[in-house]
């Protein structure tokens, strides 16, 4: 018998991830996150599995952003019965993460659907509705970090801070397989180690092989202390309110929100000319707040700091749709923190539609952007975007923060790698982008690892001291092919060079027809 290792996801791209083992024993999932990005990922999201849901015998999952644990009602929905293992904290963030995640996807579903009736094209279904989402909560059995349990017969599993966000874990998995225990270490989303309310990333020793997250694996961050870092916060905020309109910030709800609004409380506090009203206009992340206050205490400290959000009085929560409207009559200087995070759902749209054409507005992007998404868009100075069938040109200023960061960057990973000792087989690279993939597997080349880079649906035959890559069907996308953007983006930026040429031309009657028909076409 063999130990089988199959990429479903989160391979050459930072989405979906999901990883099959098939053991002598039983199968099992590690991860089963939604598609984010780029339609052609976001698609894979409406297929059906590319395994039977009702043959897995466990899932262990990570943590409980949405790109790892977004599809797990749609897996119950398709027939999963197992057992679902994450930690409390975990569990409690996913309770409102897959609620939030079903409802927005029966919005944006009926929203797509008007538009499909007008084209004369057939309706689609939500991957999963508010309905699936309580049957794969029942399924959740909570771990604690650092207990070695019995996963099923022939498995052990520990669960160890990753630092990346309340309650995530990388996952150790002791497996008996052909007459040989082989010890795997799943990363998941690995911390810096400086954030100043998570835990630095640990884990064991001396493992066989281990599945390395990448996000960052091509770039080093400047290593900020808080001070710093609200530092940087505050000179963002200064030159916001010189330009005279609103700070939109696009937020991740879950940790990242939180992490923020202290911040900008802080910051206001400290210097009171930058002082104004913050909304805080995610639902998700005003009901994550509720999990942060229950469980986000500060064990060194014997305290929790965020107790300061409760009595916050220039903070504002925007439950309904019509509060997050009403933020249309508001003018002058204040901070918005909508969701999603990379702009590719949620309110956030809705307020980029309205204020990315004003020049007095400011967005601040302050973490990672995957290929294709929204915010990836804006961050490479697209002059002209695409929203809900909308073309909006982009006149606000675009900044970055990048201090606040969730994920390690390369130096963070290398040295996280080394701290687990000798590996006897190899390190396999998942969640990250081409680039980012290929320059973590030089530099550990370098550095004496073995490395593997599994592309989607990739899979790999593993004992204590070799991953053998199986040549198998045909994966679901050509390599490379995660990261292709959207044809809509494509077009609308090709209009606007287009026209950009053509201005800078010599004038003459054919010249002036054709910018006619070109502005027509904007």
């Amino acid at each position: 018998m063999s130990l089988t290792l199959t990429f479903h996801g989160a391979a050459e791209c930072v989405t979906g991830s999901c990883m099959r083992l098939d053991t002598d024993h039983g199968r099992f999932l590690v991860d089963c996150g939604m598609f984010q990005g780029p339609k052609t990922l976001k698609t894979l999201n409406y297929e059906a599995f590319p395994f039977d849901p009702a043959s897995i015998d466990g899932v262990f999952l990570t943590h409980a952003h949405i790109d790892h644990s977004g599809l797990l009602p749609k897996l119950v929905r398709a027939g999963y019965r197992g057992p679902i293992y994450a930690t409390r904290a975990t569990r409690d963030l996913c309770e409102v993460m897959l609620a939030d995640s079903a409802e927005i996807q029966e919005g944006e579903v009926e929203h797509l659907n008007r538009r499909k009736l007008r084209r004369g094209e057939k309706p689609v279904e939500p991957i999963y509705s508010t309905v699936d989402v309580d049957p794969a909560l029942r399924l959740f059995q909570t771990v604690k970090f650092g207990e070695r349990f019995a996963a099923g017969p022939g498995m052990e599993a520990t669960w160890w801070p990753a630092g990346h966000l309340l309650g995530a874990a990388s996952i150790e998995l002791a497996i008996a397989a052909g007459g040989e225990t082989v010890r795997l270490l799943f990363s998941g989303d690995l911390g810096s180690g400086r954030q100043p309310f998570l835990p630095a990333p640990d884990g064991p020793r001396d493992v066989d092989h281990v599945i390395l997250e990448s996000t960052y694996g091509d770039r080093d961050r400047e290593d900020l202390d808080l001070e710093g870092r609200r530092a940087g916060l505050a000179e963002e905020l200064r030159a916001a309110q010189a330009a005279g309109g609103p700070l939109l910030m696009p937020t991740f709800a879950v940790g990242r929100a939180q992490e923020l609004i202290l911040d900008l409380l802080a910051v206001m506090d400290a210097d009171p000319a930058l002082a104004g009203e913050i909304y805080l206009d995610s639902p998700l992340a005003i009901e994550a707040t509720d999990v942060f206050l229950r469980r986000g205490w500060n064990p060194d400290a014997g305290s929790n700091p965020f107790e300061t959000l409760r009595h916050a009085t220039r903070l504002h929560h925007l439950q309904r749709p019509q509060e997050s409207d009403g933020l249309e009559r508001i003018r002058g200087w204040h901070v918005i923190l909508a969701g999603s995070g990379m702009c590719d759902a949620g309110r956030i749209r809705r307020h980029l539609k309205r204020l990315l054409w004003r020049r007095e507005t400011t967005v601040l992007i302050t973490g990672f952007q995957a290929a294709g998404t929204l915010g990836r868009l804006l961050l490479e100075g697209r002059p002209i975007l695409r929203i809900q069938g909308e073309d909006i040109r982009v006149g606000a200023r675009i900044r970055t923060l990048d201090a606040y960061s969730g994920h390690a960057d390369a130096t963070d990973l290398v040295n996280w790698l080394k701290a687990r000792g000798q590996v006897g087989g190899s390190v396999l690279l998942d969640h990250g982008e081409p680039v980012a993939l290929e320059a973590l597997r030089a530099r550990l080349a370098d550095g004496g690892w073995r490395t593997a880079v599994p592309a989607m649906d990739d899979a790999f035959v593993l004992t204590k001291t070799s991953a053998e890559r199986l040549v198998g069907g045909l994966p679901r996308l050509a390599p490379g092919q995660a990261a292709r953007l959207d044809w809509h983006n494509d077009r609308a930026d090709f209009l606007v060079r287009l026209n950009e040429v053509l201005q800078a031309q010599p004038d003459d009657g054919a010249r002036t027809a054709l910018l006619q028909r070109l502005g027509r076409l904007l």
